[in-house]
């Protein structure tokens, strides 16, 4: 799974030809989650409330990004870096 950003321990990753909505992965120690890109809601996993709240923060500034990734990653075109949450 292709990274795309990573802060504060928390990597975000998108998978090329995955399932729709469009979403992408945030994993933080041993917890992860899928999350909706448009929504912003888990659609499955779970990350502390913390985690969970800077990765919605970064996802909020991020989201025409995010939506462009998930375009290329539906064609198998190479992703681009996001900047990190600072």
């Amino acid at each position: 799974m292709p990274e795309i950003c990573r802060f504060f321990g928390i990597v975000i990753t998108m998978n090329h030809s995955d399932h729709v909505p469009p979403h992408f992965h945030a994993r933080y120690q041993s917890s992860s989650a899928s999350i909706a890109i448009a929504s912003l809601t888990i659609l499955k996993g779970r990350l502390p409330p913390r985690v969970l709240g800077l990765t919605l923060e970064w996802a909020m500034r991020h989201r025409a990004e995010l939506l462009e990734n998930w375009e290329r990653a539906q064609k198998h075109a190479p992703l681009l870096r996001i900047e990190p949450l600072q």
